[in-house]
């Protein structure tokens, strides 16, 4: 019996072979294209988390082979993709050399590599910082889990989610079908944990918790009850308990209830009831939109000529039908058309918005730092102040980024209601490059500390105490004493010490000054570099949704006009094969409507809670008051 899915492929080949028939060969490519995405979805799951939760280790589990480097002291540097192919085989993809120099070349070169290589290519052992520029590695297994197209990403570590790192963490989950959030058993959810988690979720339709190395920490039960009652909080979000080195063990010993304790039934039934399963509804909903458009613009233009063929006395109403919607489809596809308008009118009030958001969060940022400034003397701890600031920064532009991909998204569904009031299958941005958002800012200069030498304190004490010296010895002179006595002595350590610590309060004064100064210049620097980048993300956006509905509304004007173009035809030159044009045309209606029939019912797509637009401040404590980071 066919499935859904294969019934939908198969109508998408007839129909592109109708279209390319009939002379529409944009039509048949654009079914080209959707048979392609249906043959080869490229389900991408990303794997996320904090420096050495077991990420690494929980894919090898899931598709029971070591496909990423684990070691105790080994971390990813490169982010991996893990996917199917019939034999095994590792690729790396990296930047071209040369393709600076000659910008038709392409930016990057996919190469294959031993697959008892890989770590030296993905590891901080072999490969530290990236230092050899990959863009990222693919390892290619023939397991069944992969089969159906299902795309595993393990994600170099953030080393905390509040780092510039989750950046472009957070990028990458727009591009994503499902994102896994890595942590141990060892402690309940981090506030940064909780926080990324908000995040993902306003950004990934499907968001998962995996709690791993439950056979290491006893006490894995009562950390996952508290980081349910976390979870519940924060939205719905299932949570999964698992042991990869159980799983390991059980496919080794081919022992079914080991593989029960581990856990991993449960994500694999996730992974392919509410992960694969709900791609390929995705997919199939975009190709039932495509099949339906495509027959419809087609069934237009032979519907037209058949009926000026059969009743050639209706064709003036017909032909001046045509027009008035020819003419409509001209205004439709112009600049003035009010979905184009919305589209402009939408990007510019929300790069807008965008810079009153980040200034108004990096302002806030701004003022928490200057009162920690105030309340103490910055230079012993201004380690700790710039790293809460870089913290505070990144959390606030994370938190930028998140409503900016959430407002551009819902101004998209907006354009494309407007483009139909039907369903229209929304175009693929890819803002997801996060490269450059906070590189070009320099870092956060130095600032003295105020420690003093002793021979410093000494020299201080010395040249405030010389005045009150000299001040009592002369007037003590008067009545015969000499110019060092007791009392002159005693003036000078009562004046030194007062100018000592007067000296102090104006160094203390001056350091603070130069670190609000330092703070500003740095905030500035990061809101000029953030609004460029998040509007060169809004323009892409601008463009891609115009090409893809202008695409759409050519299509229609081609359609239309072709209509036009044959019906006048059909109504003033007569064919001795009138007959037999009226039976193919028909032939080619019945077959249309037959694969109309044919094609499934669309059910609705189950939605995932996701927490409301958030501007309130992100939970970050200062550096004066780090008495805990628990969530």
């Amino acid at each position: 019996m066919r499935t859904a899915g294969q019934a939908v492929a198969h109508a998408v080949r007839e129909v592109g072979a109708l279209a390319a028939s009939a002379g529409r060969a944009d039509l048949s490519e654009r079914l080209e294209q959707t048979h392609d995405r249906l043959l080869d979805p490229g389900v991408r799951v990303i794997v996320v988390g904090e420096f050495k939760q077991g990420k690494s280790k929980l894919i090898n589990a899931l598709v029971n082979a070591p496909a990423c480097p684990v070691d105790d002291d080994v971390a990813t540097s490169v982010p991996t993709v893990v996917g199917y192919a019939p034999q095994p085989s590792a690729w790396i993809v990296e930047l071209a050399k040369d393709a600076a120099s000659d910008p038709r070349r392409p930016a990057t070169v996919r190469r294959e590599i031993p697959l008892d290589e890989l770590a030296d290519y993905v590891s901080e052992r072999g490969n530290p910082g990236n230092e050899r520029g990959i863009v990222s590695a693919e390892v290619l297994l023939p397991r069944e889990i992969l089969k159906g197209g299902l795309q595993l990403v393990d994600s170099p570590g953030v080393g905390g989610f509040e780092s510039t790192n989750a950046l472009t963490t957070l990028a990458a989950l727009a591009s994503a079908h499902a994102v896994l959030v890595v942590s141990d058993a060892s402690q309940e959810y981090t506030e940064p944990e909780v926080q990324f988690l908000r995040h993902a979720m306003r950004i990934s339709p499907n968001v998962a918790a995996v709690l791993a190395k439950t056979d290491l920490y006893p006490q894995w039960r009562e950390v996952e009850d508290i980081d349910r009652g976390h979870l519940l909080e924060t939205g719905d979000v299932p949570i999964f308990a698992v042991s990869s080195d159980l799983r390991l063990l059980a496919a080794e010993l081919q022992d079914r209830s080991l593989n029960d304790e581990s856990g991993f039934p449960a994500l694999v039934a996730h992974l392919r009831r509410e992960v694969l399963g709900r791609a390929e509804a995705i997919h199939e909903r975009g190709a039932v939109h495509d099949l339906l458009s495509v027959i419809d613009q087609l069934t237009m233009s032979m519907r037209t000529e058949l009926n000026a063929l059969q009743n050639p006395e209706d064709t003036p109403r017909m032909i001046a039908e045509l027009e008035a919607a020819k003419a409509s489809a001209d205004e439709f596809r112009g600049r003035s058309a009010r979905w184009q308008v919305t589209l402009t009118d939408g990007i510019a009030d929300l790069v807008a918005d965008m810079e009153h958001d980040v200034r108004d969060r990096l302002r806030r940022v701004m003022r928490e730092a200057e009162k920690s400034i105030d309340e103490g003397d910055p230079g012993p701890i201004w380690d700790q102040i710039t790293e809460w600031l870089d913290q505070r920064i990144a959390a606030a532009v994370a938190e930028t980024f998140v409503w900016t991909d959430e407002r551009s998204r819902w101004l998209s569904e907006e354009v494309a209601d407007l483009f139909s009031r039907g369903e229209t299958a929304l175009p693929v941005i890819d803002v997801s490059d996060t490269q450059g958002v906070l590189d070009p800012v320099e870092e956060i200069a130095g600032l003295d500390s105020g420690q003093l030498s002793a021979g410093e304190k000494i020299y201080i004490g010395i040249r405030g105490s010389y005045g009150g010296v000299l001040m009592v010895g002369l007037a003590t002179g008067l009545i015969g004493l000499s110019l060092i006595n007791p009392l002159s002595l005693l003036a000078g350590v009562l004046v030194g010490r007062r100018a000592f610590r007067e000296d102090m309060s104006a160094r203390l004064s001056r350091r603070q000054q130069e670190a609000k100064l330092i703070v500003r210049r740095h905030i500035d620097e990061v809101t000029f570099q953030v609004g460029k980048q998040l509007k060169d993300r809004l323009r892409l956006v601008q463009r891609t949704a115009r090409d893809h509905f202008g695409s759409m509304a050519e299509e229609l004007h081609r359609s239309l006009s072709e209509a036009l173009t044959t019906a006048k035809q059909a109504a003033t030159a007569f064919t001795a094969n009138r007959d037999s044009r009226v039976k193919a045309l028909q032939s080619r209606i019945a077959k249309l409507d037959e694969l109309r029939s044919a094609i499934p019912a669309l059910e609705p797509l189950p939605t995932q809670n996701v927490p409301a637009l958030d501007r309130s401040p992100v939970g970050v404590l200062s550096p004066l008051d780090r008495g805990g980071s628990r969530a």
